[in-house]
């Protein structure tokens, strides 16, 4: 199946076996720490006991993973699959600090930017994406173990027939809640810190990314960039109507520019 024909049922095909859940509640939260542990804890190794800050409730069950200091102040959304209910992937926005716009990101601690954003009006507006991590159960294939966001390093074997039905739809349906997120909070600028095969994979549907700094290493190699609403958007509904109409649900999470 070529690329424009995997795109035509992206929206249907989506909505068919996955679900956009936002954690908005304690409960769902609890869902988003504990599968952000499973991922970046026991599944990869990545992170490790020491490095966050845990906590359990009376069964032993793991209700609270807060691994950083900017979970106080980011929005989360969990990607659920219809058939199982299991959750499948998760991923948060880190919101500007409240009132206090020149509070720093995780990518201005961590990377050498070339061009950091210094205008306090747009900062007022500009969040992180943060913390992809798809689960173990979605990364079968090839190549994709090794990945939080659960994609492969060679992105054509998306656009074979038979592994169209879970990938891209993971990482685009995260792609989606972080636009629901950014209208939601009126976020216009946004960070991100990617890995190399995201970025290409996202790229061919026109979800563009502007590096904005050199190669950083983290776990492989990771791309600093940013992104805004005003452009990603139509490009994407330029390059391809169908993952806009996913990305915005129809339309319902855009604005037009003013």
């Amino acid at each position: 199946m070529n690329n424009y024909a995997m795109q035509q049922d992206l929206l249907s095909a989506f909505n068919q076996y996955f679900e956009l859940v936002h954690a908005d509640t304690d409960e769902l939260r609890a869902q988003v720490f504990q599968l952000r542990y499973q991922v970046y804890v026991l599944e990869t190794g990545f992170e490790t006991e020491a490095d966050c800050h845990s906590g359990v409730d009376t069964d032993g069950q793991l209700i609270h993973w807060e691994d950083d200091e900017f979970d106080v102040r980011s929005d989360h959304y969990l990607l659920r699959h219809r058939r199982t209910g299991v959750y499948a992937a998760t991923t948060r926005l880190i919101l500007p600090g409240h009132n206090a716009p020149e509070a720093r990101f995780p990518i201005e601690l961590h990377c050498e930017l070339d061009q950091p954003v210094k205008d306090l009006s747009i900062r007022a507006h500009l969040g992180e994406i943060s913390r992809f991590a798809v689960s173990k159960v979605f990364k079968r294939r090839l190549g994709e173990v090794d990945s939080v966001a659960g994609v492969a390093s060679d992105i054509e074997v998306y656009f074979e027939h038979d592994e169209r039905r879970v990938l891209p739809h993971i990482s685009l349906g995260l792609f989606a809640a972080v636009i629901r997120m950014m209208y939601t909070h009126e976020v216009s600028h946004c960070y991100a810190v990617m890995e190399p095969a995201l970025l290409r994979l996202l790229g061919r549907f026109g979800v563009v990314f502007d590096r904005i700094g050199p190669d950083v290493e983290y776990h492989g190699v990771r791309v600093p960039c940013i992104t805004t609403v005003s452009s990603a958007l139509p490009n994407i509904k330029r390059i391809a109507p169908p993952v806009w109409e996913l990305m915005t649900n129809q339309g319902e999470y855009f604005r037009e520019a003013a």
